[in-house]
C-alpha cells in the first residue's frame, strides 16, 4: 500500500464513513479487549537486531555511543577503528543459527502463549524486507532472511499467537531529526515512512499483538496515532483479535490503549481498573543480549514466578524479554529460566491461564502468597513453603465456614483433600510432607466447594 493510499485511508476515518471506531480516544476506547489476551497471561518478548552485534551494554548501544557515552566510546575505541560506522555492524548480524522451529518449540515448552518480536527498534533497522527500510533491514544486509516472516510461521504451526513490537521513532533518521527541527509540525517522517511501514507489516504478517514504542517524543497527533489505530480496528485483516499497548504519543500511556504498559518492567502490585501488562526482561540490565552479563544478573526461577503470580494476580499479563544473539541462539541462560517457567506451569498453569483477579490479591497474615480465581474456585498461591507444614492465612476467612470447602494442592489431587481449621482470624491449612510434593519453588491451593 503505497503512503498516499494509507492517507486516502486516514481522510475517510476523520469524515466518519469508515465503521465502527472513529479516530479519536473516546471512540477507540470503546473497544473491547479481545478475550484471548486476557486469558493467555503469559508471553515472551524478544529484543534482536543489529544491537545484538556489539552486544555490550544494551540494545541502546548506537545512541549512547553517539551520545558520548564514556563506557560506550571507550569500548569503540579499544576495539575498533576510527572509521568504523553502526552501520558497519549489520554485516555481521548474521542469525547463521537461526532456527525459527527450534525457537518455537522452546517458546512452547516454557509455557508462554503469545510472542512478541521486534520487527524494528530505535535503529531503524528492520527483521522484514520493508520497502520502507531499503538496504538497511535483514533481506538486503545481515541475514538475507525475512526474520519475522519465518517466526511468525513456525510460532503459530506450535498454537502460539505472534505479535511485533514496532518503534515509531528512529534515532537518527535524517527526515525524523528533519521534523523534529520543526517542532514536529511537519510530518513527512510519519506520513511516508511510519504509518506506511506499519501497515505493511500488519497486512503481510497479520500479528495480533502491536507493540508500538518510541512515542516519548511526539505527541499523538505527530505520530497520527488516532487515525492509524481506526484502520487498525475497523478494515485491517486483524481488525477483530489484534491488541495494542499504550505508547502512541506524550501523555497517552497508562491512559489510551487495548492494555496498559505505562513503563518498562510495570509491576504495580495492586489490583488496577485496566487490563495491563509487565514487561519485563530475564537480564535485570539489558533487553537485547550481552556478551558481559553476570549470572548475578539474571532473574532467578523463584524471582520469575513472583513476578507472574503476583502480575496475574492484579489482572495484569507477564512479557518475559529473551535477548537472542547475533547468530541466532537462545542462550542457555534464557532456555534454563523458559524451561524452568513451563515446568512450574505444566502443574500450576491451573491457577495462571484463564483467572480473573480474585476478591483479594495477597493476604496480610502470610508473606508472598497471592490469589486467583476461576469459575467457582479460587487459588491460594504461595511462593514460599509453610513454617511446620502449615499455611496460616486470613483473607479468605469467610470462605472457610462451611464443611463443605475443599482444599487440594496442584499435581498433589491423588493425595486427597487437605486438612484446615479456622479460628477468629486466621485459616489453617496443613500442607502435605514436602517430600511428596511434585511442584518446585511455588505451590498453589484450590479452593473448592461441594
Amino acid at each position: 500500500m503505497t503512503p498516499i493510499a494509507v492517507l486516502s485511508i486516514f481522510a475517510l476515518c476523520f469524515s466518519g464513513s469508515l465503521g465502527k471506531y472513529q479516530p479519536d480516544w473516546k471512540s477507540l476506547d470503546t473497544r473491547p479487549l479481545p478475550q484471548w489476551f486476557d486469558d493467555a497471561k503469559i508471553g515472551i518478548f524478544l529484543h534482536w537486531g543489529v544491537f545484538s552485534v556489539p552486544s555490550f551494554g544494551s540494545e541502546w548501544f548506537w545512541n549512547n555511543w553517539k551520545g558520548k557515552s564514556e563506557k560506550y566510546v571507550a569500548y569503540m575505541k579499544q576495539n575498533y577503528p576510527k572509521t568504523f560506522t553502526y552501520q558497519d555492524f549489520a554485516k555481521d548480524f548474521t542469525a547463521e543459527f537461526f532456527d525459527p522451529d527450534e525457537w518455537a518449540k522452546i517458546f512452547a515448552n516454557s509455557g508462554a502463549k503469545y510472542i512478541v518480536l521486534t520487527s524494528k527498534h530505535h535503529e531503524g533497522f528492520t527483521l522484514w524486507p520493508s520497502k520502507y527500510a531499503y538496504s538497511w533491514n535483514s533481506a538486503d544486509v545481515g541475514p538475507a532472511r525475512d526474520l519475522v516472516g519465518e517466526l511468525s510461521k513456525a510460532v503459530r504451526s506450535r498454537n502460539l499467537t505472534f505479535g511485533v513490537y514496532h518503534s515509531l521513532y528512529e534515532w537518527f533518521n535524517p527526515i525524523y531529526l528533519s521534523d523534529k527541527q520543526t517542532n514536529y509540525t511537519k510530518r513527512e517522517f510519519v506520513e511516508n515512512k511510519i504509518i506506511p511501514e506499519m501497515v505493511e507489516l500488519i497486512e503481510k504478517y497479520r500479528p495480533s499483538v502491536l507493540w508500538s514504542d518510541g512515542d516519548w517524543e511526539a505527541y499523538d497527533s505527530y505520530w497520527k496515532s488516532t487515525e492509524f489505530l481506526a484502520w487498525l480496528y475497523n478494515d485491517s485483516p486483524v481488525k477483530d483479535e489484534i491488541v495494542t499497548n499504550d505508547r502512541w504519543g506524550i501523555d497517552i500511556p497508562c491512559h489510551h490503549g487495548d492494555f496498559y504498559s505505562c513503563k518498562d518492567r510495570y509491576n504495580p502490585g495492586t489490583l488496577q481498573k485496566h487490563k495491563w501488562e509487565n514487561a519485563m526482561t530475564i537480564d535485570k540490565q539489558s533487553w537485547g543480549f550481552r556478551r558481559n552479563a553476570k549470572l548475578s544478573d539474571y532473574y532467578t526461577i523463584e524471582e520469575l514466578i513472583k513476578e507472574l503470580v503476583s502480575t496475574v494476580s492484579c489482572g495484569g499479563n507477564l512479557l518475559m524479554n529473551v535477548g537472542p544473539t547475533k547468530e541466532g541462539i537462545i542462550a542457555p541462560i534464557f532456555q534454563d529460566r523458559l524451561s524452568q517457567m513451563g515446568e512450574w506451569l505444566k502443574i500450576n498453569g491451573e491457577a495462571i491461564y484463564g483467572t480473573k483477579p480474585w476478591f483479594y490479591q495477597n493476604d496480610t497474615l502470610a508473606n508472598d502468597v497471592w490469589y486467583t480465581g476461576k469459575g467457582q474456585a479460587f487459588y491460594i498461591i504461595a511462593l514460599n513453603w509453610p513454617k511446620d507444614n502449615i499455611l496460616v492465612v486470613k483473607s479468605p476467612l469467610k470462605y472457610f465456614r462451611s464443611v463443605d470447602t475443599a482444599v487440594t494442592l496442584l499435581g498433589n489431587e491423588n493425595d486427597g483433600i487437605l486438612k484446615w481449621t479456622v479460628d477468629q482470624s486466621a485459616v489453617n491449612i496443613k500442607f502435605p510432607d514436602l517430600a511428596t510434593v511434585r511442584s518446585k519453588w511455588a505451590y498453589v491451593l484450590k479452593i473448592t466447594f461441594h
